[in-house]
């Protein structure tokens, strides 16, 4: 518990991804690996969500990752977009993606361990631990498998909250309840003028918050809006 408390505070004590990335990384090697790496796919903007890349990796391994499309087709990230429990490197993970399994051994990227934490909307975040010398057994997952869990959420956590304004717009006044009503029931596929009998507001007014929370969350319409403030968990 103590380890955990620690690694805890180390997050949410880190002023950017670079301080994040290292403390990540040093606890990653009380864990006995070598390298982590962190991704995370925001929810925004909706046609083409934006995905970061952090890692420990090589500048060259990380280059040829990039260059030849292996986050495409990555067995492991395909994996944690479609579920948060944890999966181990192996030949049969990488059954489909061969030719990345043998360019990863031959970068020393041999043994590997992931995680992900998914918030729905095909947003999330992902932690890959990784080494070069001795496989990830059932012996250590039992023995380390809670932590490494536990380092995959914190790490969510902590560089989605670092993250996060580069996608996430900036809000310099929070949605009102109003805004937010409005919008909630636009969500539901309600006109304007069926959201100003349900409000029993004039059709000006329900156009005015409508209006107003757009401009808030920097879109360019009611759609728009809507769409954002969804994606943003700001309907609530």
């Amino acid at each position: 518990m103590q380890w955990m408390g620690d690694m805890l505070s180390a997050v949410y004590e880190a002023d950017n991804t670079h301080v994040l990335l290292d403390r990540v990384q040093a606890a990653a090697r009380t864990l006995g690996f070598d390298y982590c790496a962190y991704g995370l796919r925001a929810p925004l903007p909706v046609t083409n969500p934006r995905v970061t890349l952090l890692s420990t990796y090589s500048r060259s391994w990380c280059e040829h990752y990039r260059r030849s499309g292996y986050l495409a087709m990555d067995p492991t990230v395909l994996h944690c977009q479609q579920s948060t429990q944890p999966v181990v490197w192996g030949d049969q993970v990488f059954g489909n993606a061969p030719q990345l399994w043998e360019d990863a051994r031959e970068a020393g990227l041999c043994h590997g361990w992931a995680q992900s934490s998914l918030e729905g909307r095909n947003a999330g975040g992902m932690l890959t631990l990784a080494r070069s010398a001795e496989a990830v057994g059932e012996p250590e997952l039992r023995c380390n498998e809670a932590k490494m869990r536990w380092l995959a959420n914190v790490a969510h956590q902590g560089f989605s909250r670092l993250l996060s304004p580069t996608w996430q717009p900036a809000l310099a006044t929070p949605l009102s309840s109003r805004e937010r009503e409005v919008l909630r029931w636009a969500a539901d596929g309600k006109t304007l003028n069926e959201v100003a009998d349900i409000l029993t507001l004039s059709m000006e007014t329900v156009k005015f918050h409508t209006r107003n929370a757009a401009v808030k969350l920097g879109a360019a319409n009611r759609t728009a809006a809507v769409a954002r403030a969804a994606l943003l968990g700001l309907l609530g």
